[in-house]
């Protein structure tokens, strides 16, 4: 059994709505953009946090497009945009939005992504494209409660999960010559 999860690990269930995988579909990106920035608006409303204007920006640099963004990739961004050049900008204000639950840090590829659902708490896995770099994040609690329980029978008591699965989206798997990069 899970028993000391961070608040982005804690889990509620994602309606059939929440559980589609728009990197990997068409979708209108401005409205998703638009929706993730207000549920987070909201998120920190609840738990009394602050959007800064770094972190803010921050957060709208990852929600360009489903992929992750390294820390570097990010901090070019922000200098380009005048908010300092030094790494701790970036990395506190990537820290600040993982902390509560307004974006995921990739261990697999050292970098961080946007949550795509930041009004809900919720147990993410996620898709990462070999080729492309995009990424969908779907909800993974029935595998999180099977890894805990397959666990708990050796007396291991699993705090943190994360899961990431390699592979190709559909557009790479499509095009060959593109999937071998």
């Amino acid at each position: 059994m899970i028993t000391s999860q961070p608040e982005c690990d804690k889990v509620t269930p994602l309606t059939d709505t929440d559980r589609t995988t728009p990197a990997f579909a068409p979708h209108d990106h401005s409205a998703c953009e638009a929706r993730a920035l207000d549920e987070a608006a909201d998120r920190l409303a609840e738990q009394g946090g602050r959007m800064t204007p770094v972190r803010r920006r921050t957060l709208e640099i990852l929600l360009e497009s489903h992929r992750a963004m390294g820390a570097y990739e990010v901090l070019d961004r922000l200098a380009a945009e005048g908010f300092g050049r030094q790494p701790p900008v970036a990395y506190r204000a990537l820290e600040f939005l993982v902390e509560h639950g307004l974006a995921h840090r990739l261990q697999r590829l050292n970098a961080f992504a946007a949550c795509l659902h930041p009004g809900h708490d919720h147990a993410p896995a996620f898709l990462i494209c070999r080729a492309c770099d995009k990424l969908a994040e779907l909800p993974a609690a029935p595998v999180r409660a099977a890894l805990a329980d397959l666990a708990g029978e050796t007396g291991f008591a699993v705090e943190r999960v994360t899961i990431e699965a390699v592979g190709l989206c559909p557009a790479c798997a499509e095009n060959p010559a593109g999937a071998e990069a």
